[in-house]
């Protein structure tokens, strides 16, 4: 079905219904800051494997990203932020960036790469948010845009509900979405390396 929720004051039942649906292991697809994606509850290992298969790809070796609330939220599933990596997360957040940081052990097994890293969000979009906040764990979440070309239904939230009306129970519908990712960041070392430059222009503040 198709969730029409109002993108800056989210309807309270309607976010209920859509963490109900997580709690029991479904996938949704969801609008962020950037492009729309596919989300699950991230310590639901079953969920996590729908969304592979909808998306033809291996748990193995697909990078997931986290969505969390806010940085305190971030704080509870990677090592220790140094001061600087701190304050930048903190100029620019919520906002369209995924910062890779150095996992601790709350991170689930399925999760934990050879790196130990993970990709964390804080997407400047209320309904992402508040779903996290009423779920009380983080999203994992991959993007629906083609890796080769940006398609029509990644933008649009019923064209992307008649193309997985089969496969996904929920399409939140927030209004348009865009077809620029975000901005990968790289903090797994001393100083911060922009491994992707998309829609978050952060050079100013390194």
């Amino acid at each position: 079905m198709i969730s029409i929720i109002h993108p800056k004051n989210p309807d309270k039942r309607k976010i209920k219904e859509v963490v109900n649906y997580l709690k029991s292991g479904g996938i949704i697809i969801y609008p962020t800051d950037t492009v729309y994606a596919f989300g699950c509850d991230a310590f639901n290992k079953k969920a996590l494997e729908k969304i592979c298969r909808v998306k033809n790809v291996n748990i193995k070796n697909h990078d997931f990203s986290f969505i969390c609330y806010d940085l305190s939220h971030i704080s509870k599933y990677t090592k220790y932020l140094s001061t600087p990596i701190y304050k930048l997360m903190k100029k620019v957040l919520p906002g369209p960036y995924t910062f890779i940081l150095q996992a601790n052990n709350n991170i689930p097994k399925f999760f934990k790469n050879k790196k130990r890293e993970i990709g964390i969000r804080v997407p400047n979009n209320n309904i992402a948010r508040t779903i996290v906040r009423e779920l009380g764990n983080p999203l994992a979440t991959t993007s629906i845009k083609d890796k080769d070309e940006i398609l029509e239904y990644s933008t649009d939230p019923e064209l992307i509900h008649q193309y997985y009306i089969n496969q996904v129970e929920i399409v939140i519908d927030g209004g348009y979405g865009e077809n620029i990712p975000s901005t990968i960041i790289n903090c797994t070392e001393n100083t911060p390396k922009i491994e992707r430059q998309g829609k978050g222009e952060i050079t100013q503040f390194l």
